[in-house]
């Protein structure tokens, strides 16, 4: 559900995932002089750190006892720690594109996985770029990743974009493919900085850590066995402290602006949620948010007032002596930060200066066809519009244990027209709505992401349906169940997705990675109906009849495959491993010449394709063209050392050639390997 993980095994269970390249430097120095800064720019430093998934509940400086945060607990006793910051979405990628963009999701319709983020936003890397900041990224998770993966348009801005993560295959580590650990994250930033000329810099580093599954690395792994999500933010924490460390041996922390906050939190149980994305209450929308200003102003101010992640981007603008532009819906928060304190206890109730804050999640329709959430915190009070519809008093009932909307019917009514009303007065925008293609749902997938390449539906339409709170049990399962499929592990996802699937037969994601979990246990008989039904359900998804595809391919029905690779290659032209399954496909029909063309297009995206070059170089040998053939079986094996098939071919073709010296060696070779494979 949520955002999580989920690997799907490609192409066979042959093909490599390739990673992109990671533009960025090597891990970093331990600079110790100070780099001189410009004395005309008056602009200060800027870092951004976001913190994905952490609660609020868990940090020192708003009152939590475990622990967990020494260094942010340092650095919040220098700056200015808003009590009651909100997130407007439970969503990762949506999340991020309203702090950078200082607009609500309605607006700036980043509100389902791997949308292209609008060249027409306003977006904070950007406008400072254009006023002579440096700017680098360094992201944790391939949720982010601009340049090959779900995030696109959110490298606009950016000198240096450091991602480059890909799937992950069966048995290989997770830390290397589609998540990174913070302390990496930090080296690689940390190398950006000790390496930049005059001039101010704006510095994007997001930590995955705290996001599910939570397995934080030694010695936090250790310390807290019992509580791995609480040992995640304490690893996160202490990796901000290095970067701190860092920047304060460069010389540079006085006079710089760091930003803290995370981007949602983490239901834990609460409400029966396991993990974020469905529900809009306290535990995954109640964020930690803090400033540290240069030359440490306001150092140790408490700001009880409700704020928002939409208010960031305006805040940095301002902090930084830029205009804000006038499509920003966020509101600076430069002035709490300098006024008196309001009054208030920071407790949940109505304090003075309170801002409404907003949040809504199509995560439940868009993944279950359930009804989506919108939400509204208004003086004391939280509103969720739902099928059955809830308010909570926060003052008296900050858990929202207690829902009074059958018995203050004028209050719920009241702040109901509010929501419609800022809604609809927010959501007026120029940007195109866009949806993820097959590549990316697949990739989304692989984080537990229960994404969809169907058609957007009315506002209308996402606010009817079957109330997620009677459901939540199902996208659990689903959640687990998708881990499970990660892992390999298909013999336990398939009796849960059994249970998910007798609950509700037409959840698209169930039925495939059903279809998926049967399919890899070679059960293609039980893989197909599912895969069919999943295709039926959304006749668009790409990702549906790519593995509908793969199951067939894998029956021999190669006829009945080629239409469902046709369809998922003109929707997604740049897939590389589509490209290769329909040059497969057409390899096996006797349509070659095609089958050539798509390998083309499959090495030109990827180079390094494995199974793409050794088709190739097999074609080619078949063919009477042996000479040609070389170059892809030599970088088949070249990529796949330890492939008995590369190099078998490679034998064969220097056979043809006459090359009776290289043809030993590749025999050699191809003995050796079968002598060690496994039996």
């Amino acid at each position: 559900m949520r955002v999580w993980c989920g690997w799907v095994v490609f192409l066979l269970a042959l093909l490599p995932a390739v990673p992109a390249q990671i533009k960025t430097q090597a891990p970093a120095p331990k600079p110790q002089a100070r780099r001189v800064k410009d004395p005309a720019v008056a602009r200060p430093n800027i870092i951004l750190i976001t913190l994905d998934t952490t609660r609020a509940d868990r940090m020192g400086f708003l009152g939590s006892r475990r622990g967990l945060t020494p260094n942010l607990d340092a650095m919040a006793r220098q700056g200015v720690v808003f009590t009651r910051a909100y997130s407007h979405v439970p969503i990762t990628t949506a999340s991020h594109a309203t702090i950078l963009t200082g607009t609500y999701p309605q607006f700036n319709r980043v509100n389902d996985f791997g949308v292209p983020l609008s060249p027409r936003l306003p977006y904070l890397p950007d406008l400072l770029r254009a006023q002579g900041y440096h700017t680098g990224a360094f992201v944790g998770s391939l949720i982010l990743d601009a340049l090959d993966g779900t995030a696109p348009g959110f490298d606009r801005g950016f000198e240096v974009y450091d991602a480059g993560f890909h799937l992950r295959r069966p048995g290989t580590d997770r830390y290397q493919s589609v998540e990174r650990r913070a302390g990496e994250v930090v080296n690689h930033a940390l190398a950006w900085v000790s390496q930049l000329p005059n001039g101010p810099f704006f510095l994007w580093v997001h930590l995955y850590d705290a996001h599910h599954p939570y397995d934080p690395p030694p010695p936090f792994k250790a310390r807290f066995a019992s509580q791995p999500y609480d040992g995640e933010i304490a690893y996160a924490d202490s990796a901000v402290g290095k970067l701190l460390t860092e920047i304060r041996k460069h010389g540079l922390y006085d006079e710089t602006l760091v930003a803290v906050m995370a981007d949602h939190g983490e239901s834990l149980g609460a409400h029966g949620e396991n993990t974020h994305g469905i529900f809009l209450y306290d535990e995954t929308l109640h964020v930690p948010l803090l400033f540290k200003l240069p030359a440490s102003h306001a150092a140790g101010k408490r700001v009880d007032a409700r704020v928002r992640l939409v208010d960031v981007a305006p805040t940095i603008l301002q902090e930084a002596g830029l205009p804000v532009p006038k499509e920003m819906q966020g509101e600076s928060l430069s002035a709490m930060m300098t006024m008196r304190a309001a009054a208030g206890s920071g407790d949940a109730g109505a304090v003075e200066g309170d801002r409404s804050a907003y949040a809504e999640t199509d995560y439940p329709h868009r993944a279950f066809g359930w009804s989506s959430l919108r939400a509204l915190r208004s003086g004391k009070y939280l509103y969720v519009r739902s099928p059955d519809r809830e308010l909570y008093n926060q003052a008296s009932d900050p858990d929202a244990a207690h829902n009074l909307a059958g018995g203050a019917k004028a209050v719920a009514d009241t702040i109901a027209a509010q929501l419609d009303e800022f809604r609809s007065r927010t959501s007026q925008t120029l940007v195109e709505l866009a949806k993820p293609d097959a590549e990316q749902i697949q990739k989304l997938q692989a984080l537990g992401y229960v994404a969809s390449d169907a058609a957007a539906a009315h506002d209308d339409e996402k606010l009817s349906g079957v109330d997620p709170k009677t459901r939540i049990e199902i996208s659990n399962l689903l959640h687990d169940a998708m881990f499970d499929v990660e892992d390999a592990r298909y013999q336990e996802a398939v009796p849960l997705l059994k249970r998910v699937l007798a609950e509700e037969p037409n959840i698209p994601v169930a039925n495939m990675q059903y279809g998926v979990a049967q399919a890899r246990l070679k059960n293609y008989a039980e893989a197909i109906p599912p895969l069919q039904k999943a295709s039926q359900l959304l006749p668009d998804s790409g990702m549906g009849r790519y593995e509908l595809g793969l199951a067939l391919f894998e029956t021999g029905d190669w006829k009945g495959a080629a239409p469902q690779f046709e369809a998922v290659v003109s929707r997604a032209p740049k897939w590389a491993d589509a490209q290769f399954s329909l040059a497969a496909v057409y390899a096996r029909i006797d349509r070659v010449p095609e089958a050539m063309e798509h390998l083309d297009v499959c090495l030109a995206l990827s180079p390094d394709h494995y199974r793409a070059n050794l088709l190739r170089g097999r074609l080619l040998f078949l063919l009477g063209r042996p000479e040609e053939a070389v170059p892809n079986l030599k970088k088949a094996a070249a990529v796949e050392p330890h492939s008995r098939e590369a190099h078998l071919f490679l034998a064969d073709t220097y056979a043809q050639l006459g090359r009776a010296a290289e043809e030993k060696a590749e025999r050699e070779r191809a003995r050796a390997e079968k002598a060690t494979a496994p039996h």
